[in-house]
């Protein structure tokens, strides 16, 4: 943890920007398409996390950095600060651009696809892949090693209506026979902004998202022996909202479960939350 938070802090003391507008902002936990801009730079602390029904719960801070190389092309790094931890072994992602767990991870989004189709309307596909590097030796009782992800988002957004699908999966590599389960995900996220609230930069501007995601965690292995009372299937929705104001946002929201099929006896969830600030700028 004291690693963490010195890198944590480093990064905080780099940051001397000249504000800009606030860009590449989506839902909380679903996958969207949005990308910083050339130039654009963006800093995000998040704090996330999930209670069981045994009344244990996992907290996590994680802070990342982002740099919009073009316009359709961003490269971003995300530091954890674990503040609380039950112990069970970890289930899904918890979201699609930051993980839920103590990995350093590193993410590159390429926006391979845009096409206007009215003023102020756009269909538009983004696809993220990259690396994440685990800062504990193990995970209920599982040694850890790198993981590879990668992630893609459709969907449709305007001045009025938002709606995205995603897809995204995480495969770790294998150590001395251990490995950590497979994580597949699918996302549906509808947002909507009220006429009231339709304002230009740098007015406020306020949108609610109703978020649904769906994951299958797949059974770890230990000593190359699948362990069948890990992993699980499960689905959870719930409202999200994100205010923009001038260089600044703000997001949260609460995932509930709809549906959860645990392997074996593990606890089963009663809701997941999420909350961040950004921070949208260019260095000088």
């Amino acid at each position: 943890m004291r690693i963490s938070l010195l890198i944590w802090a480093l990064i905080c003391s780099l940051l001397l920007p000249r504000s800009s507008e606030a860009s590449g902002h989506g839902p909380v936990f679903g996958g969207a398409t949005p990308t910083l801009g050339k130039g654009g730079w963006s800093f995000d602390q998040a704090w996330m996390g999930s209670a069981s029904r045994t009344g244990d719960d996992d907290q996590l801070l994680r802070s990342m950095v982002g740099l919009g190389i073009t316009k359709d092309l961003q490269v971003t790094v995300s530091l954890p600060v674990e503040l609380s931890s039950s112990g069970r072994m970890p289930v899904g992602r918890m979201t699609f651009t930051m993980s839920g767990v103590r990995d350093v991870e590193a993410l590159a989004g390429w926006r391979f696809h845009r096409r206007d189709i009215g003023e102020g309307a756009r269909f538009e596909s983004t696809a993220y892949a990259g690396l994440a590097v685990p800062l504990d030796a193990s995970r209920g009782g599982i040694r850890t090693a790198p993981s590879a992800y990668a992630s893609v988002a459709s969907g449709y957004a305007s001045r009025a209506h938002y709606f995205w699908v995603g897809a995204s999966y995480q495969r770790s590599l294998d150590d001395h026979g251990d490995r950590q389960g497979d994580v597949t995900s699918a996302s549906v996220v509808y947002g909507y902004r009220p006429r009231v609230l339709r304002l230009d930069y740098p007015k406020p501007d306020l949108r609610f998202f109703v978020e649904t995601v769906a994951e299958v965690s797949g059974p770890p292995q230990q000593a190359g022996v699948e362990m069948p009372d890990a992993g699980g299937r499960a689905v959870f929705s719930g409202p999200t909202a994100l205010l923009l104001y001038k260089e600044y946002g703000l997001s949260g929201g609460v995932l509930f479960p709809v549906y959860q099929r645990p392997n074996g006896s593990q606890p089963r969830e009663r809701f997941r939350f999420g909350v961040n600030v950004s921070y949208f700028f260019w260095l000088k």
